[in-house]
């Protein structure tokens, strides 16, 4: 089996807030599988049997004068693959109490440590409605709660809602990716009390 040979964009985008996310939406809906966000850029991953060289033609905000987006692209190999997204993806700290990394990072003491690995899902806790999302848990009281993470990715949501003390916790992607990803998260995270739906 050869390996999958992924194209890398890497766009700048001007205002980041709200283009990004109207970006990434759109990205998403052509048939990229994975973002990463930094400072500036946003990065968008697609596999090359379904790239061509018009595949951004369609995309709406391209169009809208209101932003400034620009972008290159790059192949790589599916072993880099790997390697980028390891190099992209750091740990985050939220109100100094919640942390999220991935296994290969080195834990630190916190109240909330989320191991998670996302793969191809969405929800790293770097995306500003994700982090404000966070936040918003850490000010809740969900002890014995029920709690829906509708549209949960990588699940961080439902996982922090769950060390936080939230006893119904129902996590429910349309992606595949994401629900696979999810499901692992939960058992990385001995949190299997959290349900995981696909629907």
């Amino acid at each position: 089996m050869s390996d999958i040979v992924y194209i890398e964009y890497r766009f700048t985008v001007k205002p980041k807030e709200p283009a990004s996310d109207i970006l990434i939406a759109e990205l998403g809906e052509a048939g990229f599988e994975s973002f990463v966000e930094e400072e500036d850029d946003v990065l968008a991953y697609i596999q090359k049997t379904d790239w061509s060289s018009d595949i951004l033609d369609d995309i709406y905000i391209f169009g809208n004068s209101n932003f400034e987006i620009t972008y290159q692209y790059k192949e790589i190999a599916q072993e880099n693959w790997n390697a980028t997204w390891e190099q992209n993806f750091q740990p985050i700290i939220v109100d100094d109490v919640c942390m999220i990394r991935a296994p290969f990072h080195e834990k630190i003491q916190v109240d909330y440590d989320i191991v998670i690995e996302p793969k191809m899902s969405f929800g790293t806790g770097h995306h500003e409605t994700t982090h404000m999302m966070l936040q918003h848990i850490l000010q809740l009281d969900v002890e014995n709660k029920t709690v829906l993470d509708m549209g949960s990715g990588t699940g961080v949501l439902a996982l922090l809602a769950g060390m936080r003390g939230a006893t119904n916790i129902d996590a429910i992607d349309i992606d595949n990716w994401c629900y696979l990803n999810a499901k692992e998260n939960v058992a990385r995270n001995n949190m299997d009390f959290i349900s995981v739906y696909e629907g």
